[in-house]
């Protein structure tokens, strides 16, 4: 008997099995994926202790040896412990959907709620509910649509995302960071960082695809899902959650296209989808094409690609807008540029007469060719503009309908803001736009005290008091990038 078909398979083999069992470093950046990815255990569930063996340890198995294997029997894994445990993980305070079911009402008889819950999934007689429409708006200006899902499908939708890591964190590639389990935007940074410091790239594609959550295409990624997932039952699932619709201003509309942005399942689903519309595509285009070196990072729908040689750079995008085309998909024209960057772009500019490199945003930051004290390349990060001038003006907006709160109401929340911004932005070499924001958070707090009185006593130094009692100094808090890339990888 095959070893997929002994007792309770979740699988049905396509071919013999891969005996490999290492997972093979990315093309091209000399590593493999990042520590404590492909290896990591799946958490366990409510009230299992940390050595109780998890049911999805084998799939993991079998989706790390067979690339070829369709998962049948995967719905089972969602069971009790694991709707327990998503419910945990939501937010408290986070907005309710159309239902107006809060986290702390479902919580009220949490045990009963769940059972029902999973009754109805494993039946089939669970109906996913339409998401309620919200906009947020973008840096740019615009506004982002965002679906929120009801909180009875965040938690089903977790559970079942959990289940479809196992499978999906073996296959997607190293370059890929966005919403993945153990890896964090900070992690994107680091590898795009060390890949521009360390290859010969001489040229950046900076690519962000336009609406990407509102134009995937739902009849490919179904056809990508069914490579790997065979349970009809989770196919359903899906099916349910994409054809849910949203309700704006009381009037519900259908979705034919897209997956709403803000669901607990959209940035599994995203991945999915450019795993095999980009990534694997662009794997293949490396070996097949690349004449140079040539770097990869994506963060889901935002990617930056480096170029040893401009042939390849300018090729490869004529490539990948007809690679897009097919999968109804396209690079925003505004955001999508291919500049001079890299260790000698400023040398080799300046030997032509031209002025410095021009600079990329990615992540939140401003990428610029600079230098060390001795004249070495570094690559420098600097907090986009508009992004600290937005959320500057989130806090004072804050700061005011905040004013006649005590003093130490008042701190306690700005340091929160204030370690948060250092959490994400205190990279090595942007000390200058952090001690920025929080001598900007400082002046807008001293003006909100000074309103709260006419005759108000608060001085320069009385202030200065204040403002170094409560607020975290701004330092560098992250390390540089080839020292966390090197240790993960």
């Amino acid at each position: 008997m095959d070893e997929h078909e002994k007792s309770d398979s979740p699988v049905v083999p396509t071919n013999s099995p891969n005996k490999a069992t290492t997972v093979a470093a990315e093309v091209g950046e000399e590593r493999g994926l990042a520590e404590g990815n492909t290896d990591s255990t799946t958490r366990p569930g409510h009230r299992a202790g940390e050595d109780v063996p998890n049911g999805l340890d084998r799939v993991r198995e079998v989706a790390r040896r067979d690339k070829e294997a369709r998962f049948t029997a995967l719905l089972h894994h969602v069971d009790l412990d694991r709707l327990w445990a998503a419910f945990v993980a939501i937010n408290p305070k986070a907005a309710p959907g159309v239902d107006k079911v809060t986290w702390d009402a479902y919580g009220q008889d949490l045990r009963a709620n769940l059972e029902d819950l999973l009754r109805r999934v494993h039946s089939g007689a669970y109906r996913a509910s339409p998401s309620r429409r919200v906009y947020i708006p973008k840096p740019d200006g615009r506004l982002r649509p965002l679906g929120i899902a009801t909180l009875e499908d965040k938690i089903l939708q977790r559970a079942v995302v959990e289940v479809l890591n196992a499978i999906y964190e073996e296959d997607f590639l190293g370059f890929s960071y966005g919403f993945r389990p153990g890896r964090s935007p900070h992690d994107a940074l680091d590898a795009l960082s060390v890949g521009i410091s360390r290859k010969k790239v001489n040229y950046v594609l900076d690519a962000d695809i336009s609406d990407f959550f509102s134009k995937l295409d739902q009849a490919w990624l179904r056809k990508f899902l069914e490579h790997r997932i065979a349970d009809k039952r989770v196919l359903r699932l899906i099916d349910k959650w994409l054809a849910a619709g949203v309700i704006e201003d009381g009037t519900w509309s259908e979705t034919t296209e897209g997956s709403p942005q803000g669901a607990s399942v959209s940035p599994l689903l995203a991945n999915v989808y450019l795993h095999y519309v980009f990534d694997r595509w662009v794997r293949q285009w490396r070996k097949r094409h690349a004449r140079g070196d040539m770097v990869v990072t994506r963060f889901a729908d935002d990617f930056v690609v480096g170029f040893q040689h401009l042939g390849d750079a300018q090729r490869f995008l004529t490539d990948l807008r007809e690679r897009f085309a097919k999968f109804n998909l396209e690079l925003h024209p505004d955001k999508t540029r291919l500049i001079e960057f890299g260790r000698f772009a400023a040398s080799d500019r300046k030997k032509r007469g031209l002025s410095k490199p021009e600079t990329f945003d990615f992540l939140g930051f401003t990428h610029v060719c600079g230098k060390t004290k001795d004249g070495r390349f570094w690559l420098r990060r600097i907090t986009i503009k508009k992004r600290m001038r937005a959320k500057l003006k989130q806090v004072r907006a804050e700061l005011r309908r905040r004013r006649h709160l005590p003093i130490p109401l008042q701190g306690r929340w700005l340091a929160s803001v204030v370690r948060g911004h250092l959490a994400y932005y205190a990279v090595p070499g942007n000390i200058d736009a952090v001690r920025a924001f929080r001598d900007q958070v400082r002046r807008h707090w001293r003006e909100t005290l000074l309103r709260r009185s006419q005759r108000s006593r608060m001085t320069w130094e009385r202030f200065n008091r204040i403002g170094n009692r409560w607020l975290p100094p701004a330092r560098i808090v992250h390390p540089q990038p080839n020292v966390r890339f090197d240790a993960r990888t």
